[in-house]
């Protein structure tokens, strides 16, 4: 269910947010991503002539108040994104917190302090969950960034509202964008899969091959791919105990009939570092000294064939080291391909931390179809895994 299945007039909606955003010294948010993605549905419940108590975490307090990640210091920029000035309270159980929640009145917003103050939050424990159950008469998970936990918040809490939960906004969104590239895509449906590490990717490579007809793999990747082929790499990054893996994964892709692209070429540099001297070279005769950090001009135009002839494309990962300028080019070229592709009708989703950055970074987040706000959430969905904060609500 989701949150336009509810009229939340003179109800109180308990939302479960991801405000887990970057504060500088000043303790100021550097990043309103997060809070603008939830806005949607806290409006829809404010205007239906309802009340919201939300609650959330900020980092990692280890169960004990720790006053530099309290949330209190978001509740400003939350009030200016929303346009309502929102009321925070000191705990997110206990007297102060039920004394907060019964004065609050139809179109105000309530922000709970930072749940990982009690270790009860991430250990799933249920009298938390209960307690916090107490705020509200519906409950609304918003917060894809955290759904693959079990905590108190995201999972345990949808026990104590049978009937009465659903998703908001943000979340239904990223079900359906996920669905679209695993289950419901248009054909062609494209992966394109970088970053450094195969181990890191296999369990995701395996679970899509069902269900796609191109797999693009760039990035630090490539060269365990190359190395299982007899390639030489000089001092790539690479997986040498993975040779035997990157070999499984290719046979496995042609006994599916799916069209695997490697890099051809690549540019190589002399060092780790933006200045180094930089060449480019066949991405299976790497020079002794010399290691790929960056996709190749022949690659890029492969891949770009690839791309632009699909329907429905899944980027994970860089092809380069795209936080140096000097070996940025591969990912901005890739990101325009898919931004071209998108702006011709395919669909578009991009996730996993690194992607997400690139495409904020040069400017291509309008350009797709959709950016996944969570990182880890979404790999687990990537790898076939129910995550329990989405199965807490669909269990009725």
């Amino acid at each position: 269910m989701t949150i336009d299945d509810f009229d939340f007039n003179d109800k109180k909606a308990l939302v479960r947010v991801d405000f887990n955003v970057p504060l500088n010294d000043a303790f100021e948010v550097t990043d309103t991503n997060r809070i603008e993605a939830a806005k949607p549905t806290i409006i829809k419940i404010l205007e239906d002539g309802g009340s919201a108590v939300l609650m959330s975490h900020l980092g990692r307090p280890k169960g004990k108040p720790t006053p530099e990640m309290s949330l209190s210091h978001i509740a400003e920029t939350v009030s200016e994104i929303i346009g309502v000035q929102v009321k925070f309270v000191q705990d997110c159980v206990g007297p102060e917190v039920a004394e907060a929640v019964e004065n609050l009145q139809s179109g105000e917003i309530l922000l709970l302090e930072n749940l990982r103050f009690h270790n009860e939050e991430e250990a799933g424990d249920r009298a938390f969950a209960e307690q916090l159950s107490h705020w509200g008469d519906i409950y609304v998970n918003d917060a894809f960034g955290t759904a693959h936990r079990p905590h108190a918040s995201t999972t345990i809490v949808a026990e104590f509202f049978p009937g009465k939960k659903c998703f908001g906004y943000l979340l239904a969104r990223e079900i359906e964008a996920i669905q679209k590239v695993m289950k419901t895509g248009e054909k062609p449906v494209t992966a394109i899969l970088g970053g450094a590490k195969v181990s890191s990717k296999i369990t995701i490579i395996e679970n899509i091959l069902d269900k796609i007809d191109h797999l693009i793999i760039g990035g630090g990747m490539t060269y365990t791919f190359v190395k299982a082929q007899g390639g030489t790499v000089g001092d790539s990054i690479c997986e040498p105990d993975k040779t035997d893996l990157a070999l499984s994964i290719l046979e496995q892709a042609k006994a599916k009939g799916v069209e695997v692209h490697l890099p051809s070429d690549v540019v190589a540099a002399d060092a780790f570092d933006n200045s180094a001297n930089t060449q480019v070279m066949p991405a299976n005769a790497i020079a002794d000294g010399w290691q790929g950090l960056d996709a190749g001009p022949e690659t890029l135009k492969a891949f770009g064939q690839v791309i632009l002839q699909s329907r429905t494309i899944l980027w994970n990962g860089p092809v380069g080291v795209f936080e140096m300028p000097a070996f940025a080019r591969g990912t901005i070229t890739i990101g325009d391909y898919v931004a071209e592709a998108t702006e011709n009708g395919a669909f578009s989703l991009v996730g996993g931390g690194d992607s997400v950055a690139a495409v904020k970074q040069f400017g291509f987040e309008e350009k797709v179809s959709y950016v996944s706000t969570g990182g880890g959430a979404m790999l687990e969905s990537l790898e076939g895994k129910t995550l329990p904060g989405i199965a807490a609500i669909q269990e009725g």
